[in-house]
Order: C-alpha cells, then structure tokens, then sequence
C-alpha cells in the first residue's frame, strides 16, 4: 500500500513540475489566438472564444521576418560548428594529456565562465570594428567560436572513457584525429547532443550581443525582430506580441524534441558511471 500511495504522490509531484513549466506556453499560445478585447478580459480566459489566426500574419508582417530568421538560423549554426571544432580538440587535450600547465590552463579555461560577455562587450566591439565586421554575421558568430562551458562538459564526458578503448585504437595504428573522432566523439555524443541544445537556445534567444554589434537590419536576428512588434504595434496589442513570441520559441521546441532522446542518455550515462 505504501508503494502505490509513493508512486501516487511521485506522479502527482511530476505533473505538478509539467504544469509549472508548461503554462507560461499554455499561455503564450492562448494569448497569440485571441483578438485584442480578449487578452483585457479579468479573470483572463485560458480559451479563446474565437482563434485569431490572423495575429501570426500582423507579426510575421511587421518587418523582414524571413530575413531575421535566416540570420539566427545562420549564426546560431554557425557559432555550434564553430564551438564544435574548437571544444573537442580542447576537451581531448584536457582531459587525456598531462602536460606542463595543463592544470593552470584548464583554471584560466574555467575562470572565463565567471566574466559575462556584458563585461568585455567594449573591447570586442572595437576590435571588431578595426576588422570592418560589423553588421555582418562573422560579427555575432567569432566572439563565440569556444566554449569554456562545453570544454568543461565534454572533458568531463572524455576523462571517463576507459583508457583501455584508446590504448586499443593507438594499437590498430589509429592517428589522434582518428582516436577523437572516430572512438571519443560517438561514445560522447548524448552530452555533445545536451550541449549543442544549450548553445543553440542561448545564441537563438540572445538579443544583447545582436543589438549591439548590428545597426543594420540586414544583419539582424529574430529577437531584435520581435523587439521592433512593440514599435509597429504598440505594448498594448499583447496577442501580437505574443504571436510572434511563438514564432520566434517554435524552433526551439522543434530542436529540443529531437535532442531529448540524447539529453535523457547524457543524464542515465552520468548517473551510471
């Protein structure tokens, strides 16, 4: 009885954990359907009376939507490739060579993740600008060529790989690039999968480093795209603006359902070793 009466409470603990973090969409989606006179309705109604698929077309109008989302769709995958040849290299470094002042490189590598990009925005945006980068993409894709978060991930994923796997593959006269990506890199995929949804939501949501490094919209992603709604519709047309929040979280949900199957290995892998 007490087993039944703890999984009772178990699930009922999950669904209440699903509800806290599924209603602020729940939300966003009813908002985006209703018309402007439902969304000043108290107490609010969670179902719309009519669904106002027409907001969708207001916000997607409201500027050169396609253009900002191409331009996230480009740096965001261009920032994983770039974090993607930078991290493994570094990681397998880490975490399989002893070498005079690893130790003291691997902290430098670290103490990174204590300084916000806010902080050296100014003399990023200088030298970017002595290159005659910005308002281009490489602009929003070089400051976040690494990861000293990834290095630190995927190390931890490499040091737990049996010597012995490597030693065999050394034996079979495998080159290191061979050993990295042909052996360490598809037994670290799961965390490689966990990290690259992590950059991906990251670069896909930042609106600070875009506003500051682009003036032109050519060069401009969604988040500032969203932004500009307020200036065509005003704060007060909260369906709007919530329709093009949808817009701008769908691809996010879509890249996350695909990456869960990896993230829950990532996680069972940790535990079980």
């Amino acid at each position: 009885m007490l087993k039944y009466l703890l999984r009772a409470v178990n699930v009922i603990c999950m669904l209440l954990l699903v509800a806290i973090f599924a209603m602020p969409f729940a939300w966003m989606l009813s908002t985006s359907l209703k018309t402007l006179p439902e969304t000043m309705i108290f107490p609010p109604n969670w179902i719309p009376k009519h669904l106002e698929w027409g907001n969708f077309a207001r916000a997607w109008g409201s500027g050169p939507f396609l253009h900002y989302l191409m331009n996230s769709i480009i740096i965001s995958i261009g920032i994983l490739f770039m974090q993607m040849l930078t991290i493994i290299p570094a990681s397998y470094a880490f975490a399989r060579y002893k070498f005079k002042g690893s130790g003291f490189l691997f902290g430098m590598v670290m103490v990174t993740l204590m300084i916000p990009s806010q902080l050296i925005f100014l003399p990023v945006y200088l030298q970017l600008s002595a290159w005659g980068l910005l308002n281009t993409h490489l602009a929003l894709i070089l400051p976040f060529a690494s990861s000293a978060f990834g290095i630190f991930l995927l190390r931890q994923s490499f040091k737990q790989i049996q010597e012995e796997l490597i030693e065999a593959a050394r034996l079979d006269s495998a080159k290191e690039w061979q050993i990295i990506w042909k052996l360490m890199v598809p037994m670290a995929k799961p965390v490689l999968a966990t990290f690259a949804l992590f950059s991906f939501i990251a670069h896909w949501n930042d609106y600070f480093w875009p506003l500051v490094m682009t003036t032109d919209e050519a060069a401009r992603t969604l988040p500032l795209g969203i932004a500009k709604i307020r200036e065509e519709e005003g704060m007060a047309n909260w369906n709007v603006l919530m329709a093009g929040n949808m817009i701008l979280v769908t691809p996010i949900l879509i890249v996350f359902f695909f990456a869960q199957r990896h993230i829950i290995q990532a996680f069972v892998y940790t535990g079980v070793k």
